[in-house]
């Protein structure tokens, strides 16, 4: 990558962790609000990458909005569950394999509209600041060691049939620095030890989240999802490491609960 592509790359990438952050600390309707969007960028760009036509993919995004309106911060004063929410992802993917035949592209709803759900369940926790950052940051670390690691060492290949650009030793980079990262979030503002000890795995998920969305763009013949970030790609391509890590940060979240 040549040094202005580089420098394009970074300042796009400061500039939306400066939005993601602004948009946590305010909370409320400005990270739904935030979250909304971005799920709905990442439906078209998967129904981009499904090889489906403009009025296909703006079907797909109704049926989305649908449970995405449902998380808003208003719709809490009537107390709508989240498993009411979550049937209603399911619900709109089933809208979309019934009026499109394309169950590739339903899959988008759950893969668009689940990260968003988990991560506004998480910051609405008394302590949701703080986990809520984790689950993005060690992501945002993540990518971040495992860029650096994979250019300074190289080495073998993680899987090159469908990421010829990952290596191990950017995995392994990527790894080490959410984990201290994590480790820095547990002494500063005490996150939990089950959070900081599942920090590792996560970070494999994230990168494994990577290498799905690079099969995906694999399949359809295409470098990035879209060309909406100068420097970066799509939205799915910033945000493809956090699909899986998001609910499963969720779920540590509440685990105590199920202890008490």
């Amino acid at each position: 990558m040549q040094t202005s592509d580089l420098g394009l790359r970074a300042a796009v990438g400061v500039l939306l962790i400066a939005v993601a952050a602004l948009a946590l600390w305010a909370g409320g309707i400005g990270f739904w609000l935030l979250c909304v969007v971005l799920a709905l960028l990442m439906m078209a760009e998967w129904a981009d990458l499904d090889g489906v036509d403009r009025k296909t993919r703006r079907t797909a995004q109704f049926a989305l909005s649908i449970p995405l309106a449902l998380m808003a911060p208003a719709s809490l004063i009537i107390e709508i569950h989240n498993f009411f929410t979550l049937g209603l992802l399911a619900g709109a993917a089933f809208f979309i394999v019934i009026v499109t035949k394309r169950p590739t592209l339903a899959a988008g709803a759950i893969y668009c509209g689940l990260p968003v759900l988990a991560l506004l369940f998480i910051r609405r926790q008394d302590e949701g600041i703080v986990y809520t950052l984790w689950a993005l940051a060690l992501v945002w670390a993540c990518d971040i060691g495992a860029y650096f690691a994979g250019r300074a060492i190289g080495g073998p290949k993680l899987w090159p049939a469908i990421s010829p650009n990952k290596t191990w030793a950017g995995l392994i980079g990527g790894v080490v620095l959410a984990s201290l990262f994590a480790l820095s979030m547990h002494i500063l503002y005490g996150l939990p030890w089950r959070m900081t000890l599942a920090t590792p795995v996560l970070a494999v998920l994230a990168q494994g989240g990577d290498l799905f969305e690079s099969w995906l763009k694999r399949r359809a013949g295409v470098k990035d999802s879209g060309d909406i970030l100068p420097g970066h790609g799509g939205v799915l391509d910033r945000l493809d490491g956090l699909v899986p890590v998001a609910p499963l940060a969720a779920l540590l979240v509440i685990l105590p609960r199920f202890y008490t």
